[in-house]
């Protein structure tokens, strides 16, 4: 039987050592608070929950959180000219643009996320950070909270992936593709799946440490996965339910009940990689904060993909320490 790894907890101590480091900071430096502005065109009633989540992050921490709404109306043209005024704005520290879109005047999404400064593209989706990261430039991008999350929580779990055959099902570009390049770049043997990959029960099985972001309902049983292995899902497939308080069900991409019976460590959804996402994001803000005004202190300790303490992990063993609680995701699940 699997060992949960919940990630509340976990989330939670994120936000309160990034809390700690912004009051220690302004010590010597008072006039320091970090600056997030989420951009949003349209009034579509997910991005509202998920705007709603990250502003209240920024309060708790003591990020100054900002959301600019914009009608559907609102042009290319316009949408751009306020991304660079954002860009040229010293007291903006991050700056994410909520797709999708809801506009009816065409704006291309890739263009008007590539016209976000890479040095504030906190959630690392511009073409830019996304090739640093390829590169293994970990230095000098952000990368997407998501993965950054997941890898997170690998480590929590007491994993070093350094050596181990990893999974990754899924290649989008916002968690499936960056994934990969964090657990390669954390010496992962890595092989990714997606929809055109023969036989996916083959590659899951051989696999130590398995990450599905597929977008798909149970699509990953627990007959593929290898005994012990730690199986994280990101996976939001939201059904009705009339049962719920919410009226929705959330389910994973991983078949749940069975994978536990086999897996070593796994991530429940609702309550797995969610909050790590706007955790993760919090932190990239304050890191961009801390660059913009020359700090080169290193965060608060929290352990991190960034610094693996290169502890063992056996397959087959479930040893690991263990991993804290993890809150909701999506809809409604993002509130308490």
């Amino acid at each position: 039987m699997a060992k949960v790894i919940k990630g509340t907890a976990v989330a939670k101590k994120v936000r309160e050592a990034l809390r700690d480091e912004i009051l220690e900071i302004k010590e010597t430096k008072p006039e320091f608070t970090p600056g997030l502005t989420v951009v949003q065109v349209g009034d579509r009633p997910d991005s509202n929950v998920y705007i709603g989540a990250k502003i209240k992050a920024c309060k708790e921490i003591g990020i100054e959180g900002t959301h600019l709404k914009f009608p559907p109306t609102t042009t290319e043209e316009e949408l751009v000219g306020e991304i660079e005024r954002l860009n040229n704005d010293p007291n903006v520290h991050g700056i994410i643009l909520q797709v999708p879109l809801d506009c009816n005047t065409g704006i291309d999404e890739a263009l008007a996320t590539n016209a976000l400064a890479p040095s504030k593209d906190v959630d690392g989706l511009t073409d830019v950070n996304a090739g640093r990261l390829s590169r293994g430039d970990l230095k000098r991008c952000f990368t997407p909270c998501t993965p950054s999350g997941c890898m997170v929580l690998i480590e929590e779990a007491g994993v070093d992936v350094k050596g181990k055959n990893v999974c990754v099902v899924g290649r989008s570009k916002i968690v499936g593709a960056p994934m990969h390049d964090l657990l390669l770049w954390a010496h992962g043997t890595v092989t990714t799946c997606h929809s055109r990959t023969p036989d996916l029960g083959y590659h899951i099985k051989q696999a130590d440490v398995v990450v599905v972001a597929a977008g798909k309902k149970e699509l990953v049983k627990g007959d593929m996965i290898k005994p012990g292995a730690v199986v994280i899902d990101c996976g939001i497939n939201p059904e009705p339910d009339a049962t719920k308080k919410s009226g929705v069900k959330l389910w994973g991409d991983v078949e749940y009940g069975a994978a536990k019976e086999v897996a070593g460590y796994i991530t429940p959804v609702p309550g797995g990689v969610g909050p790590m996402t706007v955790a993760l994001l919090m932190r990239n803000t304050v890191t961009s904060a801390k660059r913009m005004n020359g700090i080169t202190s290193p965060h608060k300790p929290i352990r991190s993909y960034s610094t693996m303490a290169g502890r063992q992990f056996s397959p087959t063993a479930r040893s690991y320490s263990t991993a804290a609680s993890l809150g909701l995701r999506a809809l409604r699940f993002l509130k308490k």
